[in-house]
């Protein structure tokens, strides 16, 4: 990669991780934003540079996002302070959040005709992983445009994988997310039902590694979280996991598909959400199962 200039915006709970290892890997100068300066600041030891929107949109060529809905991928790519209205170096915009996969093809096609061209690569794995740099990316794009972005996902994820075109990268982590919840849902009530039965909860989980139940849901959430009754938040909230199912249902909806299994789990986050757990790590559902 050339010494270039690129811009990071969003600096949270997954973006501090993606955006250190994009500084280190990269070889390029990288300007950072977020509402939160303290964020950006936080990195510069490994040298990024603060920075705003704007000025990313005068002086970098490709620049990440790392926010928590399209909403907010809309209102930094289009609003009045966006990129796009402020775009000199810039080219290549790559939306590393986890949106609605029929907006993402729809502002794809509004930059494009401003200029830009949109880049689709939603991350999957924990915080660990961001910070590890071992994400799973899945990214939609023409075959060109991921010839050009793969290096530099390359620094933030083990895994990257080139889904097909605009919009496709969003389709295959919303059905990540999908099958990922509504499996814990299930772990959820079986831990419930241990617990009603009076049996060891860290034994299930033993036992359940040990079988055909075992998963990555179940190593993630199951001795560590819902053993032990422990769901602390800046952790993937139960907010953002009925965020995504609805985007799941979304998609359902748009392909005359049923999705009986997820609506029951998207009920159950909401019962969480009611009780008072939006901010709390997602399989806090177990505290809502009666």
């Amino acid at each position: 990669m050339s010494q270039e200039i690129i811009g990071f915006i969003g600096i949270g709970v997954m973006g501090t991780g993606m955006c250190r290892n994009l500084a280190q890997k990269s070889g390029c100068t990288v300007l950072g934003a977020d509402l939160n300066m303290q964020n950006v600041l936080a990195l510069s030891g490994a040298g990024v540079v603060a920075s705003t929107v704007k000025e990313i949109a005068q002086k970098a060529s490709m620049v990440f996002l790392s926010l928590p809905t399209i909403k907010e991928v809309e209102a930094v790519c289009l609003g009045e302070d966006g990129l796009a209205n402020h775009a000199q170096s810039l080219k290549t915009i790559v939306d590393m959040s986890t949106s609605d996969a029929e907006r993402t093809r729809a502002l794809a096609e509004t930059l494009q005709k401003r200029g830009l061209e949109l880049v689709d690569a939603p991350v999957a794995r924990s915080r660990q992983a961001a910070n590890d740099g071992t994400l799973l990316i899945t990214v939609g794009a023409t075959p060109e445009q991921f010839a050009r972005v793969k290096s530099y996902l390359d620094c933030m994820g083990s895994d990257v994988l080139h889904c097909g075109p605009s919009g496709s990268g969003q389709v295959f982590k919303i059905l990540n997310n999908m099958v990922l919840v509504n499996t814990v849902h299930a772990l959820a009530q079986a831990f419930a039902i241990a617990e009603k039965a009076g049996l060891s909860k860290a034994l299930l989980a033993k036992s359940l590694s040990l079988g055909s139940a075992d998963s990555f849901a179940l190593r993630l959430t199951g001795e560590n979280y819902l053993a032990k009754d422990v769901f602390p938040d800046k952790m993937f909230s139960t907010a953002y996991a009925l965020k995504d199912l609805r985007l799941a249902l979304s998609l359902c909806d748009s392909l005359n598909l049923g999705n009986d299994i997820t609506k029951l789990t998207a009920q159950k986050l909401e019962a969480s959400i009611e009780a008072g757990y939006a901010d709390n790590y997602y399989p806090v559902m177990y505290r809502v199962i009666t």
